[in-house]
Order: structure tokens, then sequence, then C-alpha cells
């Protein structure tokens, strides 16, 4: 077939196979990890993650019972 090596040096053709199959390699893994995040979903939802930080997180269970308006004592303004 073909030899890479010749006694002490690399072949200038050899060098060309190895690089044209790594990369050949290489981009078959990243087409695998791409199809694979395309169908577990990774990308089905793009837009509301950009927009969540716009919204404000609903109040938990100890701040629904106190009856404050913002201020840091948490007392009723009259």
């Amino acid at each position: 077939m073909f030899y890479l090596l010749i006694p002490g040096v690399l072949c200038t053709m050899g060098m060309i196979y190895i690089m044209l199959i790594v990369s050949l390699c290489l981009a078959v893994f990243f087409l695998g990890i791409f199809l694979w995040a395309a169908r577990t979903g990774q990308y089905d939802d793009d837009y509301s993650p950009s927009v969540r930080i716009l919204f404000e997180d609903e109040p938990n269970q100890n701040e629904s019972n106190q009856n404050n308006d913002g201020n840091t004592n948490g007392q009723v303004r009259q």
C-alpha cells in the first residue's frame, strides 16, 4: 500500500493523508454530537431563556405571608 515513513523522514503525501483522516474523523464526531443534541431536544426552546430575566419570580411561601410594600423592615406604610 502506502508507507508513511521513509527512514527518518515523513512523506509529504503521507502527512496529507494523516491530516485528511484526522479531520474527517473530527467532522464525523462533531456531526454525531450535533445530531444527538438535536434529537434529545437541546434546541427546542431558544426564546424563553433569553427573556426569563425580564419577569419577576413568583413569591415563595415566606414572602407571601408578609404584607410588605417593598420596605426593608417589612412594615406596612399607612
